[in-house]
């Protein structure tokens, strides 16, 4: 599929990135792809799916999303974006809201090509372009899943279009690509296999369970909490959609050890020096072999982690000493986290991670806090999905998740309690067992509390799913959707306590962000885009 040249474009923004070398189709050249020439046989047909897979999503948008939301600072460059949309700086000429745009056509487009041509593939087994038909469909979903929770109204594209098509094209109500997307799910999901269903050699391929999930999450981030209980209660239960559990270890659930365990429902894919990321290369202490850190978690982020007996921080019962801040804390702080006094451990041997300016033995220092340095922006990296395996440059082979289980149990817990439905047994099902699963011991932190209100469940389940999920690209949709972002997105984002007592209590003012709910609660459409098809308009606030 790495021969393929796509021969037609999806939007006018496509135009500049795969024009040039096409020809015109009647044409059928040599060593070009063509509807005339192409479709011979099912391995090609499933080379445009593999490329379809491929273009899903990226490591790149999975780890610097965080970026964008208050849980870390991309300190160094603007990687994805990432520093401009936290800091609220950018406007509709940023490359990223047009890669985002002309990246996920792009994928829209092949899985359109794929779906207007499969029937030419002689003699093909009907069971097997069958589900070719439905990955291609949840692929395409996915895409204007991704689309519409940034930009709103979109052009939706159920049909391949030419290029005077996309010159003109026009967006999309979001009810309508809304709807289009839930039915693809459904749909779908009554043809995908189980997870359990798949071979060995196929692990990794969509399953009947990534679409519930992902129709899940679609409801989710529409507050349609009926729908949320509804769809999760199918996972949960089995239903026919596969058989999924919290893996016993949260610490070992990033390992490459454990991949396609039982919690993981949809992954990107990668496969050791063939298909790697390496994004830890700028996100791990440089005392471990990093090159700079470029991406570090928040103090927010690190202050949003409760104590053992399940109190937080700014509670006067909970035994937090500021002065020792990461002891007695949620277990999964030591599994994100990398700050002062760390005890990295790494195949076999330990080695302690000296933060805190001046006080590393070594004099080389590479991790104390520096400002303007090499070292972290925070006075914290990053410690889940580092692979132990990686080779140079901490090129790795390990799957990142999409969709887990736990965010299955999160999404149900926060649909119930929406409804007023939160109860013990609601309780003990998720929070409790997802708790559980992280170490906590403590019958204040695992027991259900009955005295607490609604409005103070929300705030608890918004906080697990910030533990449970950091570091995982999600918080940004998260403070979206719950219109929180204005909130913790305006004013400084903090550092450790490495700074001057007398501004913020010592806590490092590391950037300073701005978000106006008048207009950041949507991208805007990409400038090119509107210069090249005048048809399509902008979103409120936007020039």
């Amino acid at each position: 599929m790495k021969n393929l040249k796509i021969h037609t474009l999806i939007l006018a923004a496509l135009v500049n990135t795969m024009w040039t070398g096409c020809k015109e189709l009647d044409l059928a050249p040599e060593n070009t792809f063509t509807d005339l020439t192409y479709w011979s046989s099912e391995a090609k047909a499933q080379s445009v799916l593999n490329t379809a897979y491929s273009q899903m999503f990226d490591s790149n948008r999975f780890f610097y999303n965080e970026a964008t939301s208050d849980n870390a600072y991309n300190g160094r460059g603007d990687n994805a974006g990432a520093a401009s949309l936290a800091a609220g700086t950018y406007d509709p000429s940023l490359g990223r809201l047009q890669s985002e745009w002309s990246g996920r056509y792009t994928g829209i487009k092949t899985c359109n090509i794929l779906l207007e041509n499969i029937d030419q593939v002689p003699d093909m087994d009907e069971a097997v372009k069958e589900r070719m038909i439905a990955e291609a469909r949840f692929i395409r979903a996915f895409l204007h899943f991704q689309l519409m929770t940034w930009f709103g109204d979109i052009p939706l594209l159920q049909k391949d279009v030419t290029i005077e098509e996309a010159q003109t094209i026009t967006r999309a109500p979001k009810a309508e690509v809304l709807n289009f997307i839930l039915t693809e799910l459904e749909e779908v999901s009554m043809v995908l296999p189980t997870q359990q269903e798949l071979p060995d050699v196929e692990q990794g391929r969509l399953t009947s369970g990534a679409a519930m999930a992902l129709k899940a999450r679609v409801h989710l981030y529409e507050s349609q909490w009926k729908e949320v209980v509804q769809t999760t209660e199918r996972l949960i239960s089995g239903d026919g959609f596969g058989n999924y559990a919290l893996f016993p270890s949260y610490e070992g659930l990033f390992l490459p050890e454990n991949e396609f365990n039982s919690e993981d429902i949809l992954s990107l894919q990668y496969v050791p020096q063939l298909r790697t990321w390496g994004e830890f290369f700028d996100m791990a202490p440089l005392s471990t072999g990093a090159r700079l850190n470029a991406l570090a978690p928040t103090q927010e982020l690190v202050d949003s982690y409760i104590m053992e007996n399940g109190l937080t921080i700014d509670n006067g019962d909970s035994e937090y000493d500021e002065e020792n801040p990461y002891a007695n804390r949620d277990p999964r702080l030591t599994a994100t986290i990398v700050y002062h006094l760390y005890d990295w451990e790494e195949n076999g041997s330990s080695r302690t991670i000296y933060i805190k300016p001046g006080t590393d033995p070594d004099s080389s220092a590479p991790d104390e806090y520096v400002p303007g340095s090499s070292s972290t922006t925070t006075g914290y990296y990053t410690r889940k999905y580092f692979d132990p395996t990686h080779i140079t440059q901490f090129a790795s082979g390990l799957n990142l998740m999409l969709i887990r289980y736990a965010d299955v149990l999160l999404m149900y817990a926060e649909a119930k309690n929406e409804l007023g439905e939160m109860d013990e047994n609601v309780w003990n099902q998720t929070i409790r067992a997802l708790r559980e699963r992280a170490g906590f011991e403590a019958g204040s932190a695992l027991s259900f509390d009955a005295s607490l209100n609604q409005a103070q469940y929300r705030e608890l389940i918004r906080n697990e799913r910030r533990s449970e999920l950091a570091m995982e690209g999600l918080r940004i949709f998260d403070i979206r959707r719950w219109k929180t972002a204005e909130d913790v997105l305006n004013g400084w984002a903090h550092g450790a306590k490495f700074g001057p007592p007398s501004e913020d209590n010592g806590y490092l003012r590391v950037n300073l962000r701005s978000f106006d709910p008048a207009k950041h609660y949507l991208w805007p459409v990409p400038r090119d885009e509107r210069n090249l098809n005048p048809n399509l308009t902008q979103n409120p606030g936007w020039d």
